[in-house]
């Protein structure tokens, strides 16, 4: 019998092995992390700590990055406290559509979530794109106002919050510096991309001279709380190029890697079936399969632009 009057039982090993592995993997760096690094801290069997993270895995409280192989949080541990605070939940939600956006477009894509006054890379598809010239990206940070995805971010996100960013930027000593000072430059990257629906990168990046790219924020419940992009080689493309080629698709990831994002209607015509999704903030994602008229075979399917039905937010 235990001082507090419970009954006495042996302790699941298989249990507490579990947990502990969960706890080192939340103790590494972005709560990311090799199974050999596991193994190493937890002190057990390579073999156990793969048995067990499949098991974690099974039951979603674990997941293996598609980017980098690394195992890492995911969403369900959100279920286990309150105080679960990880933004690696969108890695989770958005991998699909990121990979989906890779088929579709080819070139390699990011998506980041901000850290501080920068953004830093969660997922990528780098490793995958034949047309990629970067390949270990998922860890780095990139800066907030020189890029496509950090002007998507800055620009969509509260003023409160803007103004936080620029006072760090402010008072530091990195390129941006001076570019956060300059209340003109700021203005005119707030306007320009809710005007156009996206940030862009046209090879301003100081150090990725040679790079263009284009992205849009992930807004659920109205507020962004990543990025993604598309990344190119602005000698192979103009920016205009790239808005008409990849910006409906972009906009489509983007909309699916909504935590928010339910809701699927089927409409049903002679030949032709079309799929509609949408989620609480009225984004919506459209799909036309033409299909034979006893419905078992699939003639062409066509990608539509995402479309916002009666939103007047600033895009």
């Amino acid at each position: 019998m235990r001082k507090d009057g419970g009954a006495d039982y042996a302790l699941v090993r298989g249990l507490t092995r579990g947990l502990d592995l969960l706890k080192a993997l939340n103790s590494q760096e972005g709560g990311r992390s090799t199974l050999a690094q596991l193994a190493q801290v937890t002190g057990l069997h390579r073999t156990t700590v793969r048995r067990l993270l499949e098991t974690l895995i099974a039951e979603g409280y674990v997941r293996r990055s598609e980017s980098d192989d690394r195992y890492c949080l995911a969403l369900n541990v959100r279920s286990l406290a309150e105080g679960f605070r990880d933004e690696d939940w969108i890695s989770s939600i958005a991998a699909p559509a990121l990979s989906e956006l890779l088929q579709t477009v080819v070139w390699p894509s990011d998506l980041t979530t901000p850290q501080g006054a920068a953004l830093i890379i969660r997922e990528s598809t780098h490793r995958f794109s034949p047309l990629s010239f970067h390949r270990a990206m998922v860890g780095q940070t990139i800066p907030m106002l020189l890029t496509a995805a950090g002007r998507a971010y800055f620009a969509h996100c509260p003023d409160e919050q803007r103004e936080q960013i620029l006072h760090v930027l402010r008072a530091g000593d990195s390129a941006e510096a001076s570019l956060a000072a300059d209340a003109r430059f700021v203005a005119g990257i707030v306007s320009r991309t809710r005007e156009l629906g996206y940030g862009s990168n046209d090879g301003e990046w100081t150090s990725q001279r040679k790079v263009g790219a284009i992205a849009v924020p992930i807004r659920p419940g109205g507020l962004p709380v990543a990025a993604v992009n598309i990344v190119y080689l602005n000698k192979l493309l103009t920016l205009k190029e790239a808005e008409r080629r990849f910006l409906p698709a972009l906009q489509r990831a983007a909309i699916l890697s909504n935590e928010k994002y339910r809701g699927v209607k089927l409409e049903v015509s002679p030949g032709q079936l079309r799929i509609v999704a949408h989620n609480p903030e009225q984004e919506e994602a459209e799909q036309q399969t033409q299909t034979q008229a006893h419905g078992g075979t699939l003639n062409r399917w066509r990608r539509l632009m995402p479309t916002r039905s009666g939103c007047s937010r600033d895009r």
